[in-house]
Formats: structure tokens, sequence, C-alpha cells
């Protein structure tokens, strides 16, 4: 029998390629985005207890009501905005929900626009679903000429990806972004899937600019968040979209024959977790931490770095070490060296070479102090 594949140049992540390198060569894994540090026990403790309080079985399609009203509550603290919690959709980690919102939407023939470095599940979504991607190279600073890519925008144009803050660049929108956006989208038919799993995750003072807080982006999006992200544990693997009324009722259609409901104790522990913002509002301040961590010890090194404004990453530019290939790169420094990255050009449709390496900094103090020592002598 002959067997066609639907992606047939897909083979494993790089995330996978270098997390295996790492584990074989015993080197410092700061490629794959996990933390190495645990969650708050506290969050254990509620998950054991609705375990043995027995709910244990399917939770409605949608999500447990009472998580879903908790992150209504936390959405109006956070962006001053009202979304019914009839809105919320639990789902299998963030992923799950940005596959779902493109198989829902994309129909065979339709072009979405993908901003490039893009994290590499958006690819495969959309050839999935028939539709064929656009890609759009952010500028050498990683942002966003927003003129350039409305030449983009045609009739078959279905959806635009957009992420924010950015994975693998660390860059975040500011105003102007969204005034922007706003302005390029208003008079077309283009929806907005917009990845936000590092809302949390924004430095220097900065504030995350959601689409949520837009009342023209709001109607037309699909919005995507992880609680993985925010509490320190991915393998838990459940997020949650947030969408107008009409494109829920197109994203459950699909979601319940994916996965139809998610973890139920899971919910009901982070529902109570999520009443306590103290459980979150300091997440940027912790990370930016790691971030000032790397950025000091890296000082002197032969690395240009230009510190991330948000996420868990930071470029490293490797011009001044190496005219070598990305990928033969980060494996060579794996293999000798001990310190796994990603190299950027996985990001890229084309493999684009710009010498440019990223690093994970959600890792314990002590491991990002060895990994920079290490780096640092390169």
């Amino acid at each position: 029998m002959t067997l066609v594949s639907k992606l047939p140049e897909t083979g494993s992540s790089i995330f996978s390629v270098m997390s295996n390198l790492a584990r074989e060569h015993k080197a410092i894994n700061l490629a794959q985005g996990f933390p190495n540090f645990e969650t708050d026990k506290k969050l254990f403790d509620l998950v054991s207890h609705y375990m043995h309080l027995g709910y244990n079985q399917y939770a409605p399609m949608p999500g447990i009501p009472v998580l879903r009203e908790a992150i209504s509550n936390k959405i109006k603290s956070l962006y001053g905005t009202d979304v019914p919690s009839d809105n919320i959709t639990i789902t299998a980690g963030a992923t799950q929900a940005i596959f779902t919102s493109i198989q829902a939407l994309v129909h065979p023939g339709d072009e979405v626009i993908v901003i490039e470095p893009a994290y590499d599940s958006y690819v495969p979504s959309i050839k999935l679903a028939g539709g064929v991607p656009v890609f759009y190279q952010m500028n050498e600073d990683y942002t966003i000429d927003w003129d350039k890519l409305q030449t983009l925008i045609n009739d078959k144009t279905k959806l635009l990806i957009i992420n924010n803050p950015h994975n693998p660049s660390g860059s975040v929108f500011t105003k102007s972004d969204v005034a922007q956006l706003e302005r390029i989208i208003k008079d077309s038919d283009l929806y907005i899937l917009s990845d936000e799993v590092y809302e949390h995750m924004v430095f220097d003072e900065s504030q995350h600019q959601s689409i949520l807080k837009s009342d023209i982006l709001r109607q037309r999006s699909l919005v995507c968040f992880s609680f993985g992200k925010l509490f320190h544990n991915t393998g838990w693997k459940m997020g949650y979209v947030v969408a107008p009324e009409k494109l829920t009722a197109e994203f459950r259609k699909v979601h319940q024959y994916e996965v139809f409901s998610v973890n139920t104790p899971l919910q009901f522990a982070f529902a109570d977790y999520l009443n306590d913002e103290n459980n979150y509002s300091g997440l940027s301040a912790f990370f930016q931490a790691k971030r000032d961590l790397v950025i000091s010890e890296l000082k002197g090194s032969s690395f240009k770095l230009k510190p991330s404004h948000g996420t868990y990453f930071q470029i490293l530019d490797y011009s001044a070490i190496s005219t070598e290939d990305e990928l033969p790169f980060v494996s060579k420094v794996t293999k000798e060296n001990g310190v796994a990255l990603i190299p950027c050009s996985a990001f890229y449709h084309n493999h684009l070479q710009r010498q440019h390496a990223r690093l994970c900094f959600a890792k314990t103090d002590e491991m990002l102090f060895e990994a920079c020592q290490i780096l640092k002598r390169l």
C-alpha cells in the first residue's frame, strides 16, 4: 500500500532534536522552553484535593463554569475588558487551542499570514487544514512594518497569526502596534489568531498589549493562553481560548471532536488558584530577574545581546564567534561545551541564517550561572 504523507516535509521538531542531544551529551538544556523548577506546592495540594473529592470524570466540553468565571474575572482585572465566561473554552494546552482555531476557520485554499520567526506549530496546522501559509519576515530588530505586512492581504486572506510577547525574539507589542493592526484590518474580512501565552512575562515596566483590550480586534480574534507557562507546569498541558460568540461556536465544533474536554481535577484546582492574584502577579519581576542575570553574566562575552522585552527567551548573536550556520553551531556547543540552545533558523520556513541562537532562562539561577560561565568562554 502507498502511504501519502499529509506533512511530507515535517520531521521531529527542533525542540525534540536539541533536547535529545542535550540528554545524550549530558548538557545543560537551555533549548526547550520549560522551567526546571517546581510549581507551587499549594497547587499540587489543590489538585490532590479535587482528585480525592472524586472530580475525576469528564468535565463539560467547554470547561467547568467556575474556572471560566475565574478567567473572566482575571481578564477584567488585567485588561479592563468584560469577557463573558461563555466566550472562554478550556483546552489541552495552548498548542491545541492554536491548532483548533486554525482548523475551525481555515478552508482549503485560504491564505494565512505567518509572521516569522514563528513558533513551529503554526505552519503544519495551516497545511493540515488545506490552507496556504504566506510569510512575512520581521525587521532585523524583530519589529513589524505594518504597511509592508498589509500588502500581503488580499481576497484570499482568511487569518493573521500574531504572537505577543514574541517567541523566539522576546519582542513585545506597543500601543502603536495595536493601533496599526486595528487600522489595516478595519476594512477587511480578516480574522486574527493571537498567541499570548507569555502575557505575564513583560519586562522593564512595560504593559502587555493584549488583543483583548481592543474593541475592534477582540470582535474578530481568537486569543490563546497557557496555564503551563503561567504556573510552571508545561507537562500538565492546559490552556484556554477567548473568542466572541460566533467564533467560539465554530471553535467548539472542532474542539469537541479533538479532545472533547480536558483534565477535570486540574480545572477545579486552577479555578481556586486563580482567585489569588498573588499567584501570578509577580511573574514579570521573577523572570526579569533571570533575564538580567543572563545579561549580566554574559557581559564581556563575545555574544551580542539586546535584552529581551518579554517571554523567557533571550536571543544570542554569535556572529563574532563563528560564521557557521545555526544548527551546526548549536549542535557543536551542545556536544563540545555542554550547553544546548535552539537555532533561530528553525523558526523560518526558509531556514534563514543570522547567527542567532535562542536561550531559555526559565531555569534556576544556579543552572543559568553555570551555563553562562561556559558560554562566556566561547
